[in-house]
């Protein structure tokens, strides 16, 4: 097992857990942008013309996480750019469908890709 670092790319679901429409799932460090870009396509087609970049700042964008080739959910993510974000790191915020199987898929998916949990 690799020790964690206070320089690791972390995420967490950052809403209660349960019933509630939406769940929010936060993605902070270093590696944010480059692990978005990999799950995150902006049409349902896997068609990407433009990635998430600092462009995105301060901006909601619409769009769909994939595994894959397996759609995931339909999601709102927002882009917050180091270091006027709250952790003063670049941070993903992906809004999906509420309960308890999405968020999990999405928590899951992104430790596949070496974010901690």
């Amino acid at each position: 097992m690799v020790k964690p670092s206070l320089y690791d790319t972390i995420c967490a679901i950052a809403t209660p857990p349960g019933e509630g429409g939406i769940a929010v799932i936060r993605i902070s460090g270093q590696d944010s942008f480059n692990v978005i870009n990999k799950i995150f396509f902006r049409n349902n087609k896997r068609i990407d013309s433009h990635s998430i970049s600092s462009d995105d700042a301060n901006k909601i964008i619409y769009g769909f996480i994939f595994d894959n080739e397996i759609l995931i959910d339909e999601v709102l993510i927002s882009v917050f750019k180091s270091p006027n974000s709250f952790t003063g790191e670049d941070i993903i915020e992906i809004s999906c469908h509420g309960g308890f199987f999405i968020a999990n898929k999405i928590i899951t998916l992104l430790n596949k890709l070496n974010i901690r949990i």
